[in-house]
């Protein structure tokens, strides 16, 4: 490969990681054509976007990058690389765990702004909560007590119209 291409794949991987938030490094070595074609299907109705790339080129790529630093993935970096790149933190997780054929194996994540090394952390990954789905608790635990606030003034309201009626009608 010509040096000016690397660098074009390295621009591009590197642009990658910055348009998502979040990205999973799984080993496809296992996989045959058949696997990773349903894979990458699978990966696409998912909103997931599926790369395998040589692990010198997305070193290179994630090097360049200033704001984060992540040399805590760079062990990860052998074998074959699939690298699954998202915007929700936990729909890769969830697919890989999901997935019946030959299993990529998860080496490495980087999701929430944190590490996940290791396949053990798949479990961890699928719990992640994505922002919608946290901003959907909030929303939820907010209105609790708004709905017991409203639920007690609408009793007392009838309450206190039932002892005004009673009072009202009572003989003087």
């Amino acid at each position: 490969m010509k040096k000016e291409d690397k660098s074009v794949i390295i621009g591009q991987l590197t642009e990658t990681v910055k348009k998502y938030g979040h990205f999973y490094l799984v080993d496809v070595t296992a996989m045959n054509a058949e696997a990773t074609a349903e894979l990458r299907k699978k990966c696409f109705d998912a909103g997931i976007k599926l790369v395998v790339v040589k692990n010198s080129l997305l070193h290179k790529a994630l090097t360049s990058i200033e704001n984060v630093d992540y040399s805590p993935l760079y062990d990860s970096l052998k074998g074959t690389t699939g690298v699954m790149f998202t915007e929700v933190a936990n729909v890769p997780a969830k697919l890989l765990k999901e997935y019946k054929k030959v299993n990529p194996t998860l080496k490495a994540a980087y999701a929430e702004e944190g590490f996940y090394i290791g396949a053990d952390q798949l479990n961890t990954l699928a719990s992640i909560k994505s922002k919608n789905e946290v901003i959907a608790d909030i929303v939820a635990l907010l209105q609790s007590p708004a709905k017991n606030v409203v639920s007690a003034l609408q009793s007392g309201a009838n309450t206190i119209h039932g002892v005004l009626k009673t009072l009202g009608e009572r003989p003087e």
